[in-house]
């Protein structure tokens, strides 16, 4: 073990990333972007009805402390020392993902409601209905916080806890209790819990709640009274990179817990889209791109949302995006091997997609619990259409693997309509892009050059670079991490892109609205 002020790897900076599917800590090597260590592990989805997604929180919270002791014990191995060199820890999350709990016992009231949670339509019918002229515009609200009305945003699956479960309006008759997504839930921990824990979250969250005002970040009475949500169950809203507090958390006991991003955004710091016009996509359960709008919030007019992408500090601009989100990317890989058996796992669809020569002219729209952007279609469900008695088990995978590539296609080309300057080309990331043969299909699908980096964990490397460089330690904005890049050029013709375009667009149009024809 390093002694007194030696340091074996420098200043580390460490990373809790917390997934969907699984929660890991990493530590990186401030500026070099180095991973010295890390250790991941597997979270549970508890799905108690059709549409509906939980965790459980503390489960959440003993998976990330369980990977920080692992990391650091790896370290000790390597010659490290955790007090010594570990200058700041970041944290970055699945977002929207919904926590209410008792300020006093530290105890959860209910499940984390998770963010692919469906249960929530019946109350975004309710309050389309108290919308203003009865109009029942899904957008109503978008000016002020940059979303539609959705089920998949936080202030949704609050407002359902408070109307259906007694024992969250009890907590919030009695003052006790404390609402959060997975940033906030952490970080109260982290720093204390019920003992001077600190209550905030950053303003990338924030505005995935449908309660903060995009352009204050801020908290907004009208959207406030829209959901009729007490503001005393609310963190702070503060930047991404700053001291939010010290971690209490025996291991990492006194390092400054400072900085925050939600997981797509912090995709974004990691691939160094820091300027306007860079856009990435990360690839993973579902499917998100976003494009760095600068200190301007573009309103969109093609389906997508705009969002806070980070601030770099209490005194800096808020920098915006525009994202889309897929709600069904390598989940779809998940339905073939656990609902229809025909692969054996995600590593195996690049091989079964290649025991065919083309598509079939098979189309697959994974919509089982809806269309997000730029469709925003709740009610409509999955299809795949194009099938004869020539179809195989690897035309259906490929255009499981195709159909993410065609939705990305929808968002892109709404991207360039809004944001009026067409994407040179895409930065990819996540899980799915290991498999090479889907992300040549994606920049043939696409037209553009698609750009893979050699380091993967981009996601968990933004919330690393945000903490650093609030204690001074990571100059992002002058020192670079892009790594070498493996490009995928496209290979198909104009015309062929198109045509494969327009029938998945009549694919697309079998699928929505389907349940309404219940």
């Amino acid at each position: 073990m390093s002694t007194g002020g030696m340091k074996k790897f420098g200043d580390l900076v460490g990373s809790i990333d917390e997934g969907t599917s699984s929660a890991r800590f990493l530590l990186f090597r401030a500026e070099t972007a180095e991973v010295v260590c890390f250790h991941q592990k597997e979270l549970r989805l508890i799905c108690p009805q059709e549409g509906w997604v939980e965790q459980d929180p503390n489960e959440i919270l003993s998976v990330v402390y369980e990977c920080i002791e692992r990391t650091l014990e790896k370290l000790i191995e390597l010659g490290g020392n955790p007090q010594n060199d570990i200058v700041a820890i970041g944290v970055t999350n699945q977002r929207e993902t919904t926590i209410v709990w008792d300020r006093t016992t530290g105890e959860p009231l209910y499940n984390a409601i998770v963010w692919q949670d469906m249960r929530t339509s019946s109350t975004v019918d309710q309050l389309l209905e108290t919308v203003p002229n009865k109009t029942k515009n899904k957008n109503y609200l978008k000016p002020l916080c940059g979303l539609p009305l959705s089920p998949y945003f936080s202030a949704v699956k609050l407002r359902w806890l408070i109307d259906n479960v007694p024992k969250v309006k009890g907590a919030i008759r009695s003052g006790n209790c404390l609402f959060g997504t997975v940033d906030t839930w952490l970080i109260w921990n982290l720093t204390g819990g019920s003992d001077g824990g600190a209550h905030v979250t950053d303003v990338s969250n924030a505005s995935r709640t449908m309660l903060m005002n995009i352009e204050t970040l801020k908290y907004d009475k009208a959207l406030m009274k829209f959901f009729d949500v007490p503001m005393e169950i609310l963190p702070d809203i503060r930047s991404s990179s700053e001291v939010y507090g010290l971690i209490k958390f025996k291991p990492l006991q006194h390092i400054p817990l400072a900085g925050c991003l939600g997981d797509q955004q912090s995709a974004l710091v990691g691939q160094e889209c820091l300027t306007r016009g860079r856009a990435k996509a990360t690839y993973g359960t579902g499917c998100f791109l976003l494009y760095n709008t600068g200190t301007a919030v573009i309103d969109s007019y093609h389906g997508l949302i705009s969002t806070v992408a980070y601030q770099m500090g209490p005194d800096a601009l808020p920098v915006y995006a525009l994202e889309g989100s897929v709600a069904v990317a390598g989940a779809a890989l998940g339905w073939l091997r656990d609902n229809l058996n025909l692969i054996g796992g995600a590593s195996e669809s690049e091989s079964a997609a290649l025991e065919v020569e083309n598509n079939g002219d098979v189309y697959f729209v994974p919509a089982f619990s809806g269309l997000y952007a730029p469709y925003w279609d709740p009610e409509a469900r999955g299809v795949i259409c194009g099938i004869t008695e020539d179809t195989q088990r690897g035309h259906i995978v490929r255009a499981a693997l195709e159909a993410v590539c065609f939705q990305v296609r929808d968002i892109l080309d709404a991207m360039n309509n809004d944001s009026g300057t067409p994407l040179q080309k895409l930065k990819v990331d996540g899980g799915m892009t290991a498999n090479a043969t889907m992300m040549q299909w994606q920049a043939d699908l696409i037209g553009l050059d698609v750009l893979k980096p050699k380091f993967v964990e981009t996601t968990a490397l933004g919330a690393a670079m945000v903490a650093g460089r609030a204690v001074g330690k990571w100059d992002i904005e002058n020192v670079s991490v892009e790594s070498d890049s493996t490009v995928f050029k496209p290979q198909i013709s104009e015309n062929e892109r198109d045509v494969r375009y327009k029938r998945w667009k009549m694919a697309i149009e079998r699928a929505v609205g389907w349940d309404k024809c219940l």
